[in-house]
């Protein structure tokens, strides 16, 4: 399995952060047109989603999948909007998801004295903390044959 890619935004759809890991193929938009087509397709699923739903869906949008590849997604109280790409094959991709807000963005960004709400994540210790769980989770570390 593989992690292709991170978008961290805002409630307001900034772009708060970006990190790829195992992308090969490149869209060939920069990264804040694409960032910007990333929000814009959430929120149109999300809204899809709501109308559509037969149920009064409690979570709402979790993931789409492709033949390619899956995207992940994961909205918290604040507004804050994490969704990971990854292969066609990963699983408890949204326990990974949790545990990057909770154990790596809550600590290293919330938590930092030198950040301010609303501006992008530069925190060189916030990359590296990220970059240690996304490498050591099994969705990382299994290859597929």
């Amino acid at each position: 399995m593989k992690i292709f890619n991170l978008y961290i935004f805002d409630k307001f759809g900034t772009l708060m952060y970006y990190a790829e890991w195992n992308r090969t193929k490149k869209s060939g938009l920069t990264k804040e047109e694409e960032a910007k087509l990333t929000y814009g397709m959430l929120s149109s699923i999300k809204s899809f989603v709501r109308i559509m739903s037969p149920h009064d869906p409690k979570e709402g949008f979790l993931y789409y999948k492709t033949n390619k590849y899956a995207l992940h997604y994961l909205e918290t109280p604040s507004g804050l909007k994490f969704v990971l790409n990854t292969d066609v094959n990963a699983v408890n991709v949204r326990e990974l998801l949790q545990q990057i807000y909770s154990k790596v963005w809550v600590e290293y960004v919330v938590r930092d004295p030198l950040w301010f709400p609303g501006t992008p994540v530069t925190s060189e210790l916030f990359q590296n903390k990220l970059d240690e769980l996304v490498k050591q989770s099994p969705i990382f570390g299994i290859r597929n044959i």
